[in-house]
C-alpha cells in the first residue's frame, strides 16, 4: 500500500518505519529541510533504540522515503497520516494549528479520494474538525480517521511492532477496512483492533495517559507518607502491585513525571473540561507531579543547609526517562533549576541527552563525557534517570572521587544497606533510611 505520513516528529517517524518494515512504500514528509537532509543521508535526529537501523535498512530497500513536497506524496498515497505536532497552548489547550494547516494542504493538492489518518494527539472533536477543514478546500471525497498511538519513548518500535491494541475511530466502513488491513501484520497474535466512533477514539488517548500519570502521583504521594511514618515505600509498591486489579507497572516512586506526552496530556484533558465537570482529580495529579519533581532538593538541603553556595553536585541522568534524549518537562530540569538558584554547581551526564540538555540549560551547567567525570570534586551525587550503566557502578570509586561520601537516589536504585557498607549516606524516595 501507498502512504504519506505528514511530520517526521517521534509520533511520524516511528510509524512510518514500521509500516514501511512491513512492505508499504511510505514517504515520509516534513517542511523542515534540515531534517528531511538528514533522514536522506540515513541520520535520525531522534534517539530511539533500534529506529536508526530500521530507517537505513527500509530506505536501502526503497520502500522509504523522506520529502518535503507534500503535492507529489498525497497524490501517490491513498493513505496519508497526520502526525505534526500539537504543542500546548494556553491554560493547557493543545494548538490544532499544525493539525489545521496540513489537514487543508493536504486537501488543496488532492486529486483523489483519500483517506486521512489522525496520529497526532489531538483533542475530542478534532475529527470532526478535520473534516470541516478539508471540505472547505476540496470537493474530492474522502474519510478521516482517529488512530491515536500509545507508543513509550524508548520502546517505541515494540509497542508499534507488537501493540496491545489498536485504536480506530470513524463512520466509514470502507475506509476503517483499509485501515485496519495496514495494521493486521501487527496483529497476528491475537491483540484486538478496537473500532470505535472518532471522539471515543480520541479520547481513549487522553484517558490513558492520565490514567498512567495518575498512578505514578499517587505511589508518590504514598512515599512520602511513608517517609512521616516510617513505612517503606519498596514494600507497599510490592504489596499492592501484586494485587491484580493493580498492578506492578507506574507504581515506581520517584521524581515525578516529564516528557512530551504525560504532562501535555494531562493538562490538555483539564482544558477539555473547563469549569463543567471540572477535572479536580487530575489538578491533584499535575499538583502532585509538581511538587515530587522539588523533594530531591529538600533532601539535599536539609543535608546540606538552604545556601548551597560553593557546592558542586554531581547529576547522573537528565533525560525524563530511560532510552530517550527527551528533555520535556524532564524532572532534571527543576532538579538542576532549583539547585542553580540554591548557588550550587553542577556537573551532569547522560547517556544520549547532553545536546538536548544545552537547549535548556546553555553553559550554566558542566557536561562531562563519562558518568564518573561528573564525580570529580563533588560535594554528593544526586540519580535523575535510571539509565541501565548507572545500576551496578562502582561504589568505591564513586566514594573515592566524591568530596563526601553521600548519594541521593531519585530512582530507588540502589539498596541502602549496600551502601551503608560502604560507608555512604544514602536518600532515597519513600524508605525510612532517608
Amino acid at each position: 500500500m501507498n502512504l504519506a505520513v505528514v511530520g517526521t516528529g517521534y509520533v511520524g517517524l516511528v510509524a512510518g518505519t514500521c509500516f514501511a518494515e512491513t512492505g508499504n512504500d511510505v514517504i515520509c514528509v516534513d517542511i523542515d529541510e534540515r531534517k528531511i537532509a538528514m533522514l536522506k543521508e540515513r541520520k535520525v535526529p531522534i534517539y530511539e533504540p533500534g529506529l536508526e537501523e530500521m530507517v537505513q535498512r527500509n530506505a536501502e530497500e526503497q520502500r522509504l522515503s523522506f520529502t518535503t513536497e507534500l503535492n507529489s506524496a498525497v497524490k501517490r498515497s491513498a493513505i496519508v497520516f497526520i502526525a505534526v505536532g500539537t504543542p500546548q497552548g494556553a491554560n493547557g489547550k493543545a494548538n490544532l494549528e499544525y493539525v489545521r494547516a496540513t489537514a487543508k494542504e493536504i486537501a488543496r493538492v488532492m486529486d483523489s479520494r483519500k483517506i486521512i489518518v489522525t496520529k497526532s494527539t489531538v483533542p475530542v472533536g478534532t475529527a470532526d474538525q478535520i473534516k470541516r477543514w478539508i471540505s472547505e478546500e476540496t470537493s474530492h471525497p474522502f474519510a478521516v480517521i482517529s488512530n491515536p498511538e500509545f507508543l513509550k519513548e524508548g520502546a517505541a518500535i515494540d509497542d508499534f511492532m507488537k501493540p496491545d491494541r489498536v485504536v480506530l475511530g470513524g463512520d466509514d466502513a470502507e475506509a476503517m477496512e483499509s485501515v485496519k488491513e495496514l495494521y493486521e501484520p501487527f496483529v497476528r497474535t491475537g491483540n484486538p483492533i478496537l473500532v470505535m466512533d472518532s471522539r471515543s477514539a480520541e479520547m481513549s488517548k487522553y484517558a490513558a495517559n492520565a490514567m498512567l500519570a495518575t498512578k505514578i502521583s499517587f505511589i508518590n504521594e504514598v512515599s512520602r507518607l511513608c517517609e512521616k511514618t516510617g513505612a517503606d515505600i519498596s514494600e507497599v509498591r510490592r504489596a499492592i502491585g501484586l494485587d491484580r486489579r493493580i498492578g506492578a507497572h507506574f507504581i515506581f516512586p520517584g521524581v515525578g513525571y516529564g516528557g512530551s506526552c504525560f504532562p501535555k496530556d494531562v493538562r490538555a484533558m483539564i482544558s477539555m473540561g473547563g469549569d463543567a465537570p471540572e477535572m479536580l482529580l487530575l489538578k491533584a495529579v499535575e499538583q502532585v507531579n509538581e511538587r515530587q519533581k522539588g523533594i530531591l532538593v529538600e533532601k539535599v538541603q536539609r543535608h546540606f543547609g538552604a545556601n548551597l553556595s560553593g557546592l558542586t553536585f554531581a547529576v547522573w541522568g537528565l533525560a525524563f526517562k530511560p532510552r530517550t534524549d527527551d528533555m520535556r518537562d524532564a524532572p532534571s530540569i527543576t532538579v538542576i533549576e532549583e539547585l542553580l538558584k540554591a548557588g550550587a554547581r553542577v556537573q551532569a551526564f547522560d547517556p544520549e541527552a547532553t545536546e538536548e540538555a544545552r537547549k535548556v540549560f546553555g553553559d550554566r551547567i558542566h557536561y562531562t563525557d563519562r558518568n564518573y567525570d561528573a564525580l570529580a570534586g563533588a560535594s554528593a551525587l544526586l540519580i535523575l534517570t535510571e539509565w541501565n550503566e548507572f545500576r551496578r557502578p562502582d561504589f568505591r570509586r564513586i566514594k573515592q572521587l566524591l568530596k563526601n561520601p553521600v548519594i541521593f537516589d531519585g530512582r530507588n536504585i540502589y539498596d541502602s544497606a549496600d551502601l551503608q557498607k560502604v560507608g555512604f549516606k544514602y536518600y532515597s524516595i519513600g524508605r525510612n533510611h532517608g
